[in-house]
């Protein structure tokens, strides 16, 4: 893949949070999600690659932009899959709280997993705790690894985990081991993310959640030299048809990196929409808007955060 598309990824994820944000706390989560939609399709398709999207809104049938299968881009080289969430957390959003981000995610062509629309088994840890960590170990194993790997005592550990009743059993582990815990109500992508970022105080992520956002969350972890593993939650036999049809001869294989993003390279775009420990949400000042956003290459390793002043007079076909 050529460098460039870095730059081009956040032109993509810095439209579609500046189109989103402003239905920030106007409880209309359809509407933001549809405005960040919008932005992000136009953008890309000023883009010089062919894309197809493996991550995207739904089958072709069940969302009318960035459906899995679409093409994007002018139709040039190089060719890539695409993921995209062009708003994760919706509900964010639509209650002004944090860590609502745009993301999205590229790697060469053949190497992201189809992950289907069902849930995903999670847990994911930054560089330090990489090769530590077992989907299928004990959670106070994987606690006492982790604080091991981070050098703290187990009180200073912090899990992040969503808020869902389904996760009761889970959380009362993570108590009993004597980690503290971080409760958030969307957005696993950006939890996952936080990982692999000393500053924001999440030394590991456990639960489950979209299995999409998994794939998200592995690229952004592969740039960052992090680790996720998760295995599929199929809730039917059809659901359980799908994966076997992906290519997975048993569907209850925990899937690692190279399962999810394959290859050594990887591109990783995220702009945020409201305020959260990364990234700062959009500001708004007459016709003026600034962003701020993160990209990450997993070949080079290079990380960079980006602030954007966007003069919207200038750019009414949304082309930041």
């Amino acid at each position: 893949m050529e460098r460039s598309l870095t730059m081009e990824l956040v032109r993509v994820t810095e439209a579609a949070a500046v189109q989103s944000a402003r239905w920030m706390g106007f409880g209309k989560k359809d509407e933001a999600d549809d405005a960040a939609t919008t932005a992000m399709r136009k953008v890309f398709d000023t883009i010089p690659m062919t894309g197809t999207v493996v991550i995207g809104e739904g089958e072709m049938d069940e969302a009318p932009m960035l459906y899995i299968g679409e093409r994007l881009g002018l139709g040039s080289l190089p060719k890539v899959d695409v993921a995209v969430d062009p708003l994760e957390g919706t509900n964010i959003v639509a209650k002004g709280l944090w860590n609502a981000l745009s993301v999205v995610a590229i790697s060469d062509e053949g190497c992201l997993l189809h992950a289907p629309d069902m849930y995903m088994d999670k847990i994911a840890v930054g560089p330090k705790a990489v090769g530590l960590v077992d989907l299928d170990a004990p959670v106070e194993d994987n606690l006492k690894a982790v604080a091991r790997a981070q050098g703290k005592d187990m009180e200073d550990i912090v899990a992040i985990v969503l808020d869902r009743p389904r996760h009761a059993r889970l959380i009362e582990q993570i108590r009993k081991a004597g980690a503290r815990i971080k409760l958030i109500s969307d957005g696993d992508v950006a939890a996952a993310i936080h990982t692999g970022f000393p500053d924001t105080g999440v030394d590991i992520l456990l639960g489950s959640g979209g299995a999409p956002e998994g794939v998200l969350s592995a690229v952004a972890l592969k740039c960052l030299g992090g680790e996720i593993q998760g295995r599929l939650l199929p809730e039917d036999e059809e659901q359980y048809q799908r994966c076997v049809r992906m290519g997975l001869e048993n569907p209850k294989q925990i899937l690692r990196m190279e399962d999810l993003v394959k290859g050594d390279d990887a591109i990783f775009a995220a702009t945020g929409v409201t305020d959260g420990e990364l990234l700062k949400g959009v500001r708004y000042q007459g016709s003026t808007a600034t962003t701020h956003s993160v990209v990450m290459r997993a070949k080079t390793g290079t990380i960079r955060f980006i602030d954007g002043t966007h003069r919207l007079e200038k750019k009414p076909n949304l082309v930041l």
